[in-house]
């Protein structure tokens, strides 16, 4: 077993059959409660043809203190998919179903169910020396049929990349889900890419979407940076910013994933857990961040060489006209930036080296809760549809109002470039 697996593994390798020789994809599938994985095996199987090999591995996964329900609907899911893996299964195409229903309650969740199947992966690999690619899709996704291809393309051609994230479009119209559910995804989609691409407009280094269900990295990479982590949500957050650190992170915008836009409890926060919100509130205006937050950031950005030959105080004397930057720097304060910046500048030897260490600080984690500091006492939240177009207008000039529909397909755009 090699160093990563030995400090990091959770569990030692469930799957004793060999490897193709040409493994180069392996696909992980987290399954908790699921109804629907077998659409999403479909998905997979009916995918133009790779040049290597590719494996599946769904971790079918519960706490050891779930409910009947879901054990018995897990063991329906297992029993259903080991089934038609043994049908569909091809030398070209294999797919593993773990079963693992009593995990730790302290660490249960998707985190830990990604970690099981993409340590899984790093072991198939290591096996035949290969550093290939782990794939993260979900239980309740879809895909274009070109998927397969354009991940092996994509790493084949971008050589230094160690991940990539996917492009996805939620379904915002059909007869599957309720009305409701279709205006809750859409506005959802719209604010995670404004949200993206407000970090685009202030120039910031890891302005990436972060979705669990689409993203890609090499096992190496994964390995360097520590694996999978096991948390209970926003793993795909905290996971892929560890990748975009490593430089050279890339998106893939030629195919497409097709995540399910239905209400979830599963997770405390993300994509089921905000229609759900939307749903059952009485709201008549989705509310996201608001755009002077970012405007604001911008503006800081845009001064951060100065910070190289600047202490702290003398910063914020020369750039804090009219106070417009007050919430912001008591933001700083609060995390004893004073300090820090005295820590990067002492171990940094030139100006780049110095915005590299102070962007390793200023992460993507510190933004999202500056942007909430902002939010909660600078610039409240705002309209959705008011706060997207002012950004849009500022991008490429938009003179005539839009729909939220209309906004999400510029905002599609805009991404897929």
């Amino acid at each position: 077993m090699n160093f990563y697996l030995e400090k990091y593994g959770f569990l030692p390798p469930q799957i004793t059959s060999t490897p193709e020789h040409d493994l180069g994809l392996v696909v992980v599938i987290p399954c908790y409660n699921e109804t629907s994985l077998i659409d999403s095996l479909n998905a997979l199987k009916i995918c133009a043809a790779t040049t290597c090999s590719v494996e599946v591995i769904v971790v079918i996964n519960n706490s050891a203190d779930a409910d009947v329900q879901v054990r018995r609907q897990n063991l329906t899911t297992c029993l259903e998919a080991e089934e038609w893996s043994g049908k569909n299964s091809t030398h070209k195409m294999k797919f593993h179903i773990l079963f693992q229903n009593e995990l730790p309650i302290k660490h249960a969740g998707v985190g830990l169910a990604r970690k099981i199947g993409m340590d899984e992966a790093v072991a198939r690999f290591e096996s035949i020396g290969t550093d290939g690619i782990i794939v993260c899709f979900d239980a309740d996704s879809l895909c274009d049929e070109n998927y397969l291809v354009e991940i092996e393309n994509h790493f084949e051609k971008h050589t230094k990349t160690p991940g990539c994230a996917i492009y996805f479009e939620h379904p915002i119209k059909g007869s599957q889900f309720a009305h409701e559910v279709y205006q809750g995804i859409i506005y959802y989609e719209l604010h995670l890419r404004y949200y993206r691409q407000c970090l685009v407009y202030c120039q910031l280094p890891y302005a990436f979407h972060t979705v669990g269900s689409s993203m890609a990295v090499r096992s190496m990479a994964y390995q360097k940076q520590g694996g999978m982590n096991k948390r209970k949500a926003g793993e795909d957050f905290y996971f892929l910013h560890k990748i975009i650190q490593l430089g050279n992170f890339s998106e893939l915008n030629s195919t497409r994933v097709i995540p399910s836009p239905r209400i979830s409890d599963r997770v405390p926060f993300g994509t089921g857990k905000a229609v759900g919100d939307w749903v059952n509130s009485s709201l008549e205006n989705y509310m996201t961040y608001n755009f002077s937050s970012f405007e604001l950031l911008k503006d800081f950005v845009e001064l951060i060489p100065e910070l190289y030959s600047d202490s702290f105080d003398s910063f914020k004397n020369k750039n804090n006209h009219a106070k417009k930057f007050d919430a912001f720097f008591q933001y700083l304060d609060a995390e004893k930036f004073d300090q820090i910046l005295e820590e990067i500048k002492s171990n940094s030897t030139n100006l780049n080296s110095f915005i590299s260490r102070f962007y390793r600080w200023f992460d993507a984690f510190k933004v999202l809760k500056l942007i909430h500091y902002l939010r909660d006492n600078q610039f409240p939240n705002s309209n959705i549809q008011t706060e997207s177009f002012l950004l849009l207008n500022k991008i490429i000039k938009v003179n005539t109002k839009l729909s939220v529909v209309e906004l999400l397909e510029h905002y599609r755009g805009l991404d897929k470039k």
